[in-house]
This record gives structure tokens, sequence and C-alpha cells, in this order.
């Protein structure tokens, strides 16, 4: 695979592109039926009991906590495309278990699908991260990124839609097996990819904890991970403080009534594919760090805008341009981890710092109904927004960096 050749136009026709978006293709399938499944499935069997419900993000989103770092450390001490094989063999053929105990009425066992899956992931999502790192030359990076990130962003839109037809037309027995089938055929793809590397089959002989804390000591000692921590951290609080609360801009900031909340939702993801493809294409024209202040500063305004807004055009245009920075965001943050993180270490990495956004997350998700009760909804809007600006102070020591960089390379000129 000769690296010259991948200009950003060719990137659809590199082979492990290619491969990486057809099994991402599979896996969004079967993962969003088997969301809307499981929670349509949930919501029809305990008739909206909505501690049944919660029991469903528990089960997503538990294992990122308690696997996400093991994951990551086995990541790196595994051959990656391997790994991600096996997990999603192992994905579908869980599934096969979970249709047994449906079938005997055990209803419950809906939950371990997606416990199963949840758990898989955090093995499999590093391990692609390694691969990704491996076969993509970094100048292309970034707007390799930016495809992956809009796949995502289109099944934003499309996914609840697959998953809510599928169920209703054909129950949850079928949403289990068109999820199985599709990890299935995810794992078949991914048999096209390249053998893993030597470099990548040799066994580690430390420990496992020895691993973990090298890992801790990798990401502190490197500047830049050090401030994209921090960045992840602040991002997490400041979307789990909105996250349960668009209901109320709609009804009591703009009073309209609870099913238009579909169109602030809509546009948002539309908004992220436009900004996917925006991604892509200024890829190689915008450093990423760049990009990334950039979204941040453009979240935090727009977050407070709706707080504040009591104009349904303003909150939509603000709504539009929130969803339009986001790919952004995850996208250079994506590519500066790839960047600045020897392969040997992109798991344990991946392991520490997602865990950071999903523990502020679902901290400020536990307080924010207290915070709207105790101050008002625009004051939680507001400090949302200003979460996102105090992100943007960890980014001072990644611009002192490029800067010093940029300096070096000047007077070396000179």
């Amino acid at each position: 695979m000769a690296v010259e050749s991948l200009g950003v136009s060719s990137l659809f026709k590199n082979r492990f592109l290619a491969t990486i978006l057809m099994s991402g293709l599979f896996v969004q399938i079967g993962i969003w039926v088997r969301n809307f499944g499981v929670l349509l499935y949930v919501m029809d069997r305990t008739h909206g009991n909505a501690y049944a419900v919660s029991l469903i993000s528990v089960a997503e989103f538990a294992p990122i906590f308690i696997f996400s770092f093991i994951g990551g450390t086995f990541a790196d001490r595994w051959p990656p495309k391997r790994t991600m094989v096996i997990c999603d063999l192992f994905s579908g053929l869980a599934l096969s278990v979970i249709l047994g105990f449906l079938s005997s009425g055990a209803w419950q066992a809906v939950f371990f699908a997606t416990l199963a899956s949840s758990i898989l992931s955090q093995f499999s999502q590093p391990a692609g991260m390694r691969l990704f790192k491996l076969y993509v030359p970094e100048e292309y990076m970034q707007a390799g990124m930016s495809i992956y990130q809009t796949m995502f962003a289109i099944f934003m839109i499309i996914g609840p839609m697959i998953g809510t037809f599928v169920y209703q037309h054909f129950g949850i027995f079928v949403c289990i097996i068109v999820t199985g089938i599709a990890f299935l055929f995810s794992a078949g793809t991914l048999l096209f990819l390249p053998r893993d590397h030597a470099e990548t089959q040799a066994v580690e002989r430390m420990s496992l904890l020895f691993d973990m804390r090298e890992g801790i000591r990798y990401v502190l000692s490197k500047r830049v991970l050090s401030a994209l921590g921090g960045c992840f951290l602040s991002a997490g609080l400041a979307i789990g403080l909105i996250q349960p609360l668009g209901i109320f801009i709609v009804t009591e900031r703009l009073h309209l009534p609870q099913t238009d909340l579909q169109w602030f939702t809509g546009i948002n993801g539309l908004a992220m594919v436009i900004g996917g493809v925006v991604s892509m294409v200024l890829a190689k024209r915008i450093a990423p760090h760049i990009v990334l202040f950039i979204g941040m500063a453009v979240s935090g305004l727009t977050i407070a805008g709706i707080g504040v807004s009591t104009i349904v055009w303003l909150s939509l245009l603000a709504q539009f341009l929130g969803g339009l920075v986001m790919p952004g965001i995850q996208i250079s943050i994506n590519t500066m981890i790839l960047s600045h993180t020897e392969n040997a270490y992109v798991g344990r990495v991946n392991g520490i710092l997602n865990p950071l956004f999903m523990g502020g997350m679902i901290l400020t998700m536990m307080v924010a109904g207290a915070l709207v009760s105790w101050l008002s909804i625009v004051w939680v809007y507001l400090f949302s927004g200003m979460l996102f600006c105090i992100g943007l102070i960890a980014l001072v020591p990644i611009f002192r960096k490029h800067s010093s960089a940029l300096a070096t390379e000047l007077g070396d000129q000179a």
C-alpha cells in the first residue's frame, strides 16, 4: 500500500479504510437495530417503567467505566485485527444465546444483549484505533477520521428509523437476529484486512497491572495527551448537564409541544453530517488543534444561546451550529490522540481518556435535574457553556507546543 497514492480523493479506494467503513456500516446497523429494538421491547413489556428503561443505559454505559482501561490495555497486548474479528464474532454468537433465553420466556435477557456488545466494544474499539494508526498515513489521518465520523453522524439520523421499523414490523426476535448477523458480517469483512504485523503479534511478558501503570505514566508524561484529558472531562461535564434537558427547552423556553423535540434532534443530526463532510474537505488545510479550539468555543456559545433564547428560529440556528462543529471536535481529538501516541500505547490512552468524558457526563446528568430546580434551566445551560470555555484553557499547552515547534522551524530556516 503506497503512501504516496493516498490522496484525499482516493481515500475511499484505500483497502484499509474501505474495509473499516464496511465493517462500521454493519456494526452501526446492528447497534441501532439492537438499541431501539431493546428500548421499544422493554417499553412494551414494562408499560413504560422508567426504572426498567434506565437499566438499558446502565447496561450500555457501565462497561465503559469497568472495562475501558482494561480493554485498552489488552488491545495493546493482542494483535489488533484478530481482536476485532473475535470481538465481533462473540457479539454475534452471544446474541444467539440470548435468543434462547427469550424463547423460554426470560425477556430480561434483552438487557444482556446491550451489556455483552458494550463490553466487547471496549476491546474492539481501541484495537480499531491501533489499526487506523498502522495503515493510514499521518497526513491523511484527519481526513480518514472525518469520513468515519460522518458515517456515525448519518446513522444518528437514519439509525432510529431503521431500528424502529424493524421492531414494529418484525418484533424483538428479528431485531436480535439482524443484530447478530450484522456483527458476523462485520467480522467477515474484517478478514480482508492485512495480516497483523509481526510486532503486533508478540505477546507481552509484563503483567497486566504493569502495563496499566505504564499507560497512566505515558498519558501524564505527554503534555498534549494530558491537555486532551482536560478537554474530555470538561466536555463530558458540559454535555451531561444538558443531555436530559432538551425537552424542557422545547416546552418551557419555546412553549412548543414536546413532540417538536424531534425537529431539534433532526437538525442537530443533519448539521453533524454536514460538519463531517466539511471537516473532511478542510482536513488538510486546518490543523486539528485549531479545529478543536473553534469547535469548543462555538459549542460553548451555542449552548449558552440555546439556554437564553426564547425565539424558535434562533434556537434552531444555535442547535444547527452546535451540531456543525461537533464532528470537528471528535475528529480532531481522535486525530491528535493517534498523532501523539506511539502504537504500543494507543489502546491504553483511549482506555484512560474515554472514561473521563463518560464519567463527567454521567456525573452531571445525575445532578442536572436538581440544578434546574435550584437555579433555572437558563443558568444550567449558561454553566454548561462555561464548562466548554474552561476546556479551552486546557488547550493552552497544546498551542504553546505548536508555537514552540513553529518558532524552532523558522529559526532553522533563517
